[in-house]
């Protein structure tokens, strides 16, 4: 978001062409104590006029320098124009909305993503999951806007994230925690897991800045690993080197993150 919140309620617009699920959406959303207002649209044409209306909250915002919205929460399957249709456009706004899709299928995860969503979360919707959602939509805020909340208890295994990925015409989700270490491939990762490895459409970078929370730290321009994961840092011929395991995997650390990377082991052994 181009200009700084001075309120930490959010005001967030709902999508939804089915009644009982734009019910239940709303009443999970008006349930967590982040949200300030809850816009409904019974579809994405809906929506898009609503964004795009003289709405004097909206009218002020777009005054102020911020999205329309804080952040959508909308269907896929809609008939007419789809929620995919549709965020494409919101895409497009400058700034734009934070984007989260609440959807009764998961084929859909990938493309998702690629639209720059920052959680997939399926039907029906559980207040526990959407508040997880409108944590993550908290965190992009606060990456953008550079907006400061409250600090939050530590997440636990339920708070896991997972990651979409095609196999063979099918969907599977990943989730973070199984992840040992990431090698960039290009605008593309693959995430290694003790089941084997898989190729997903998204930039090292934003892995690194979405999983450093969850103990995720760069040690190379090709590399992120999962820091408890590392049992060993050593000099090898080269430069520095990491250990992941029982030797299960020996990584290179460039010079410009051993420094960072030797305070954050050490931070952690103090911790521990």
């Amino acid at each position: 978001m181009s200009a700084p919140y001075d309120t930490p309620k959010l005001l967030v617009l709902a999508v939804d062409d089915e009644p009982p699920g734009l019910a239940q959406l709303r009443h999970c959303l008006e349930a967590n104590p982040n949200i300030g207002e809850v816009l409904p649209a019974v579809d994405a044409s809906e929506a898009l006029r609503l964004l795009g209306s003289n709405d004097e909250r909206i009218r002020v915002r777009k005054q102020r320098g911020l999205p329309p919205v804080d952040a959508v929460f909308a269907d896929i399957n809609m008939p007419g124009l789809s929620g995919m249709e549709m965020s494409r456009v919101i895409a497009s706004f400058n700034p734009a909305p934070v984007l989260v899709f609440v959807t009764g299928h998961a084929t859909e995860a990938v493309e998702a993503f690629d639209l720059g969503a920052v959680d997939y979360v399926l039907k029906p919707a559980r207040q526990e999951r959407i508040d997880k959602a409108v944590s993550r939509v908290l965190e992009k805020i606060e990456a953008v806007s550079g907006r400061r909340r409250p600090a939050e208890p530590a997440r636990g295994r339920d708070d896991d994230e997972v990651i979409p990925v095609e196999l063979a015409g099918t969907t599977k989700l990943i989730p973070r925690s199984s992840v040992r270490w990431v090698e960039a491939q290009g605008d593309y990762a693959r995430l290694f897991t003790t089941e084997g490895s898989h190729l997903v459409r998204i930039p090292l970078a934003q892995l690194e800045e979405r999983w450093a929370k969850a103990g995720f730290v760069r040690i190379h321009r090709s590399y992120l690993v999962s820091l408890p994961l590392v049992t060993e840092l050593r000099m090898g011929q080269g430069g520095y080197q990491v250990v992941i395991g029982n030797e299960e995997k020996v990584l290179p650390v460039s010079r410009r993150h051993t420094r960072e990377l030797k305070d954050k082991l050490v931070g952690s052994s103090r911790m521990g």
